[in-house]
């Protein structure tokens, strides 16, 4: 089975055939860099992560193209609060989503476009827009006039009868449409100076929706294969993207992916709303890759309630993987087996990115793995090593990674955490051979407590991490 994704605008699971073949654009949405990221704005970047790493494997050349929207209204309105420059309000919060995006194992992007890096794109999209007649100037702002795009509202299947007008009363009254969305928006009395550029309807700064079409022109073309971010922006964001970009005569984006949300007390996490968890915090208390795991396992279009239990779960169940792993390698070696996909791994991931089918697999070959590691199969045992790494490794979530294996103290504390437990064996093995068993099964219950799980074999004692 070839790869399928589900489609937004076909609002269908659809054959994935790049434009190119062997070569796939991918333009994602990335963060407003209003103040540092929170789980629930990563989320998006792991899920675009598996795809573009799974059509790595699958041998296509990928080229990825994620944003940065460094200049809002949001940001202008949190610097001021701050008493800092808008620049460096936006430049430290680009910076905490970049460590947030690198601790958490995303490859980098191809471009890591700013906006602020590409206004003389974006006036040149509006003047062509305006010249086809569909956009026109009024007062320095510039609109979209959303009835001379018939396409208006397909993306998302809407009508345009049925959609309500943004709400800035303010310019009401001079669109042509209430419904019309800004492309340029004109300096206004108290914005900084910096924070506006010159065009030939003044100055003023560019509307968020053109952003990201001047941008996806310019690194990826006219049309592209693939078009991502979160749910929340698939409208108006992303329905005004295709809107302007097509009536420009762009083919712009050929399927539309995006990603469910992470919700906090059932409501989307959100800072407004005060319920977020950011990314710097969490990862001092859970280890990134965990942390990775939790994020990753569900299937990307699912809604993640975030919880503590949660989280503590898809971290024992890594651990059990892990754990597997480096036994293994310290048994028959880090690069024993081949890095075969089972067929049901691979079906998965080809079933729109299916990775709680895909993660299930893992486990099932780990499972098999450590009847082999009990059994003293070396052969079984590399076999089920190889293939536990290759899938893990297309998830991003190989321990052996150096992402993972160097990360900050995690080698180091693996060994210690190696040792400490072998030293209790050790105690244990000498307790059982005095015939002092109480102490031998206070030992093995106090492992037991921490999340070691003992098991005595005919080829000696083994434990792994539940």
């Amino acid at each position: 089975m070839s790869l399928r994704l589900y489609d937004t605008a076909a609002r269908a699971v659809r054959d994935f055939t790049p434009l190119r073949a062997g070569r796939v654009s991918m333009y994602v949405c990335g963060l407003t860099v209003q103040g540092p990221p929170h789980i629930g704005h990563v989320r998006f970047a792991l899920a675009f992560d598996v795809l573009r790493r799974w059509l790595l494997h699958q041998g296509d050349e990928v080229t990825y193209v994620r944003n940065v929207t460094d200049v809002d209204d949001k940001i202008l309105t949190k610097a001021a609060a701050a008493g800092v420059p808008w620049w460096a309000w936006a430049y430290e919060n680009e910076r905490a989503a970049t460590r947030a995006y690198d601790v958490l194992g995303t490859l980098p992007p191809t471009y890591e476009p700013r906006a602020t890096g590409h206004v003389p794109e974006m006036v040149e999209l509006i003047e062509r827009l305006i010249a086809g007649g569909h956009a026109y100037d009024v007062d320095g702002d510039v609109y979209f006039d959303v009835r001379s795009f018939p396409g208006y509202g397909e993306l998302t299947g809407q009508k345009l009868g049925d959609l309500q007008p943004a709400a800035d009363t303010e310019t009401d009254e001079r669109k042509r449409d209430p419904r019309d969305f800004a492309l340029w928006k004109s300096a206004k009395d108290g914005d900084p100076a910096t924070a506006s550029w010159p065009t030939p309807w003044g100055r003023g700064r560019p509307g968020w929706h053109l952003e990201c079409s001047a941008m996806a022109e310019k690194y990826l073309g006219a049309e592209f294969d693939v078009h991502g971010g979160g749910l929340d922006l698939r409208f108006p964001h992303h329905e005004n993207e295709r809107a302007q970009s097509q009536a420009a005569g762009d083919g712009f984006a050929r399927y539309w992916l995006h990603n469910g949300w992470v919700t906090m007390g059932g409501e989307k996490m959100s800072k407004s709303l005060g319920n977020t968890a950011l990314v710097d915090e969490v990862v001092q208390r859970v280890r990134p890759v965990e942390l990775r795991y939790y994020l990753v396992a569900p299937h990307y279009r699912s809604t993640i309630e975030f919880t503590e239990p949660a989280l503590e779960e898809a971290g024992v169940a890594y651990r059990r993987l892990e754990s597997f792993v480096r036994r293994a390698a310290e048994v028959v070696g880090e690069d024993a087996g081949k890095p075969v996909l089972p067929p049901e791994f691979t079906a998965a991931l080809d079933d729109d990115l299916s990775t709680p089918a895909a993660v299930a697999v893992v486990h099932e070959v780990v499972t098999q793995g450590n009847s082999a590691l009990a059994a003293d199969d070396a052969e079984a045992l590399a076999a089920a090593l190889g293939a536990v790494r290759a899938m893990l490794g297309v998830l991003g979530l190989d321990p052996l990674d150096p992402q993972w294996a160097d990360a900050g103290g995690d080698r180091r504390l693996a060994e210690v955490t190696d040792g400490l437990v072998a030293l209790a064996l050790e105690q244990r093995t000498a307790a059982r051979a005095r015939k002092d068993y109480a102490s031998a099964d206070a030992i093995r219950n106090q492992l037991g407590a921490l999340g070691v799980q003992v098991e005595d074999t005919p080829q000696g004692t083994r434990w792994e991490l539940t």
